[in-house]
């Protein structure tokens, strides 16, 4: 499931300084999944404790944006 999303806002003519044409935002995982079903995977410990959550599917990695 993509957690990267794009929003295209409108570029006045007028406006003096320079357009933004994309603008990108993420949105948590757990948007998507409600509720905990029975039988995720999980991490391992020590797996769990580097990425933050014990399931895979919650798993969100941080990727920086480049300017």
């Amino acid at each position: 499931m993509e957690q990267t999303k794009a929003w295209y806002p409108y570029v006045s003519p007028f406006d003096p300084c320079p357009p933004v044409t994309v603008k990108t935002y993420s949105t948590p995982i757990n948007l998507y999944i409600p509720f905990q079903p029975p039988g995720l995977p999980q991490f391992s410990p020590m797996e769990a404790l580097k990425c933050g959550t014990l399931w895979p599917a919650l798993y969100s990695p941080y990727e920086p944006r480049q300017y």
